[in-house]
Order: C-alpha cells, then structure tokens, then sequence
C-alpha cells in the first residue's frame, strides 16, 4: 500500500511494485480460515512468482503472520527464501506441528529474538536477528509533556504503549494500580484498539470503575507524540501475558531512557536485564507489577540509573545499522 515506506525507497532510487497480498494472521490458523484464503495465496504465488522472473530477484524476504505467497513464489521461481520470523505461536499448538514444516521449507529463518528462535527447535537455518531501533526516540521535558497530557505535575504516572489487546496487559496495570490505593499514582494508557475490537477499551474502562480506580486511570488515545509519553512517564510498564517477540514498546522506552517494568517472559528478557537495565516481573501477576512500582517510586535514583543505562545498552545491541549489515550478511551468503 502507499506511505511513507514506499515513498522514502521511492526517494532512494528504489522501483517498487504494490501488490495487495492474502494475510494470514493468528485468527486464520483453523480449518475453515485456512481454506478460505487457498484460492488468494495461489494467486498471490502465480503472480509473484511472475514479478521475480520478470525482474530477476535474487533472494525473497517475507515476514510471518503476513502471507504465504512469498514461499510459493520462491519455490515456483528457484531462488532463495528468507522466512522472517515475528512471532511466538503460544496457543497454536493444534496447528503449529503443520505450520513449523512450512517454515523449515525456506532456506533462512532469521528470528527476531532467542524466544522466538526456540520454538523451531535444533534447525541450523534458524538463528537470532534481532530487530533494529526503526528510530531514536527521545523523552520530552517532563513539565511541558505533562501540560500536553493533562496530567498532574505531582503524580507518579506509570505509562503503558501500544494496541489495546486481550494480551498487552493494560489490565494486568489496572489491577496493580488497585493495589496501591492511598497515593497518587496515575496509569496512563496510550492506544487504541484495532478496529471492531472497540469493546476492549470498554471493558478495560469497566475494570477501572469495578476497582474502584477510574480516576487514576487517563486513557489517551493513540498518540503520535510518543516523546512526551516517554517525558510524562516516571515508569513505562509493558506487562504482556502471553510471551512477546520482541515488542517495540519495550525497545523504544528503554532506547529512550525510561525506566522499564515487564514480564519476564518472550523476548523481553532480551531487551532488558533485571536490575541492571530494567525490572522483570512475573507474567500476569499485578500483586508483582504492583510491588516492582511501588520499590521505583520509593527510589527516583534507581528509576534514573535503570533508564540511563538502559538507553546505552539498548541503543547499542538493537542498532538499525547492526541489524541492516547482519541482514546483508544474511544475503550475501544465499546468493
């Protein structure tokens, strides 16, 4: 589709071809979505395949959870395929025995972190690549992002980013936020739910007011300004409950200097060391999100150190520059 990406490679000298492609996404892995897409990805395949001879492609790259045809083209075409893999298949297990034989079909299987690579098992096209910073985040002055927040001056706020999703854990927050009644800590929760799904909101609005916490919790809505989230922030929490790849949310915070509380699970101990970098809690625990804030907010010394040396670290091993040559490298050995 058109944006930005396709306008900055425009820019580079890149020619680029849009060609709107079958999805397959977690909620097509059962046998009715599976069949519905066949006829697409076998269209998608004849007609990708088509494009590779026409312009000569040496090697496809495709990403998982988006489509299928990519492999099919590589094999229709004999060239390399490179099989991106973005996600960790906890609760697919019904499924994932088939899936895992497709992805070992391709020639490489770059992994975007350790937790991802582990499910493919002992396979020698499997490795760790880890994502890049796509940018360098930076934290507003605190004082202007509050104003620009609505957010009280003298509040300990501890913010969450992203979608708003059965998994990312903005009720794992509410919850810990439950638990640490009598002072002014604010959750501030920024995202929107995909569309269709709008009834997530209102039922994290719902737990809110059942807990008796819905006026400490500011939903802001998805925001561009992610620097004065970062900046209004004393804590950016990122309590998923079901294992995550390698979230942005999480990478960004911390490239940007927040102090940082996840789970301890997916590819979040990746990103941050516990103790050193950041704190890792228990996977859906809230009494255990609750504790970890209530040590940071005690400590604005440690929030300081935690965030400062998570800036360095995380700006140094997930480097846009470091991920792009290890993907060259990727390249120059297939062709």
């Amino acid at each position: 589709m058109d944006g930005e990406l396709r306008e900055d490679l425009a820019a580079a000298g890149v020619e680029v071809l849009v060609r709107p492609l079958a999805v397959l996404r977690r909620a097509a892995l059962s046998a009715g979505g599976l069949a519905s897409i066949g006829g697409a990805l076998a269209r998608d395949a004849g007609g990708l395949a088509r494009i590779v001879r026409a312009r000569d492609v040496r090697v496809i790259h495709t990403n998982t959870s988006v489509t299928l045809g990519g492999a099919a083209a590589a094999r229709i075409a004999r060239v390399p395929h490179v099989w991106h893999v973005r996600e960790i298949y906890a609760g697919f297990e019904r499924f994932w025995p088939a899936y895992r034989r497709l992805l070992l079909s391709a020639d490489a299987l770059p992994c975007v972190s350790q937790a991802t690579r582990a499910q493919l098992g002992t396979t020698a096209k499997a490795h760790v690549l880890h994502d890049g910073l796509a940018l360098a985040p930076e934290r507003a002055e605190r004082t202007a992002a509050r104003a620009a927040l609505d957010l009280p001056s003298d509040a300990f706020v501890v913010a969450i980013l992203g979608r708003i999703s059965s998994w990312k854990g903005q009720d794992v927050l509410i919850h810990a936020l439950a638990q640490t009644a009598g002072d002014s800590t604010i959750a501030l929760i920024a995202g929107d739910p995909w569309q269709g799904e709008e009834r997530r909101l209102d039922e994290l609005r719902a737990l809110a007011r059942s807990l008796g916490v819905s006026d400490r919790v500011h939903f802001a809505g998805f925001r561009s300004d992610v620097e004065n989230v970062y900046g209004a922030a004393d804590v950016v929490a990122v309590p998923s409950t079901q294992p995550d790849p390698l979230p942005n949310a999480a990478l960004e915070a911390a490239a940007a200097g927040c102090c940082v509380v996840a789970a301890d699970h997916g590819g979040l101990p990746e990103i941050l060391r516990d103790g050193a970098t950041g704190r890792l809690v228990a996977a859906g625990d809230p009494a255990a999100l609750a504790r970890a804030l209530a040590l940071l907010r005690a400590d604005p010394v440690a929030r300081e150190r935690l965030g400062t040396a998570a800036a360095a670290d995380v700006r140094a091993r997930f480097s846009a520059a470091r991920m792009l040559a290890r993907t060259q490298e990727l390249y120059d050995t297939l062709v």
